[in-house]
């Protein structure tokens, strides 16, 4: 007995002491660049983009596939198999047990996606990161990834297209993630000895080794509006050189006029290109 049983009259105290109905807590997301609160249908409806300052949030790499695909459409294949702790590394907690984690959290085997589809009627295969699963980050899984994507548009004759979202290497495979790179631009080499094109989507954020390798090497590269570009952190950059960095620096906007990438393309409108410039590669090569 308590003080709400003892002198609470039965009708109230059934109003005071019910549980309230549970309200969820993903009902509204914060922007990470203007901080207006958004809601989540409006979100979703946007495709993720900020309706007051027209941020591009980040999307997984299974709503990036759903996204470019027509009709949503798409046919994703199993990827290779890799060593999953080749150092049997451990810092607070054994990579293996990491994995574990971002497999449950995501529902992915890994940072990638590979899948076949069309869009705009034209076939391609995409290889799309997740951020999500540790950042993004390249080490074995998403070289053997690449290479197997490649692969797979050589046997249908498919273009490919990467969609890297990446900090860079991960650091739980050392030199076996560092390799990774020279490894994705074999990828990217055996497209260009089977004459088939290689294009890239550049999305917020793709930095460290997967910069420095396959991200930069389309034959066009197109990217999302104020993606986040570079091999390592402004701050970093500034203090090595002491001086202060332009404004705009690193962002997509900024490859753009440096002549880095092709065009800034907004996310409403990244089908509708890719359709355009797939038809035009198909038309040519006929």
């Amino acid at each position: 007995m308590n003080w709400i049983t003892d002198y609470v009259r039965p009708k109230l105290q059934k109003l005071t002491t019910e549980t309230k109905p549970a309200v969820a807590d993903n009902l509204w997301q914060k922007c990470p660049s203007c901080e207006q609160m958004l809601f989540h249908r409006d979100l979703v409806d946007n495709l993720s983009v900020c309706h007051y300052c027209n941020h591009h949030l980040r999307l997984n790499a299974y709503a990036r596939l759903k996204l470019l695909f027509d009709n949503e459409e798409f046919t994703p294949i199993t990827l290779p198999k890799v060593p999953l702790d080749p150092l049997k590394f451990k810092d607070s907690k054994k990579y293996v047990d990491r994995l574990k984690d971002y497999r449950k959290k995501t529902g992915q085997e890994d940072a990638i996606l590979v899948a076949h589809g069309k869009i705009g009627g034209n076939p391609a295969v995409v290889a799309a990161f997740d951020f999500s699963f540790m950042g993004g980050s390249m080490g074995l899984a998403v070289g053997a990834a690449l290479v197997a994507a490649a692969e797979l548009a050589i046997k249908l004759d498919f273009p490919l297209i990467a969609i890297p979202a990446s900090g860079g290497a991960r650091m739980q495979e050392g030199p076996f993630s560092l390799m990774q790179m020279p490894r994705s631009t074999v990828a990217v080499q055996m497209m260009r000895e089977a004459r088939l094109p290689y294009l890239v989507l550049l999305v917020d954020p793709t930095l460290g080794g997967v910069s420095a390798s396959f991200a930069m090497l389309g034959d066009i590269t197109l990217a999302e509006s104020g993606a986040t570009i570079g091999f390592t952190g402004a701050r970093v950059i500034q203090q090595t050189i002491k001086e202060k960095l332009p404004a705009g620096f690193q962002t997509a906007e900024y490859l753009q006029e440096h002549g880095m990438i092709d065009r800034v393309v907004h996310r409403k409108d990244l089908r509708a290109t890719f359709k355009k410039i797939l038809t035009l590669l198909r038309q040519k090569s006929l």
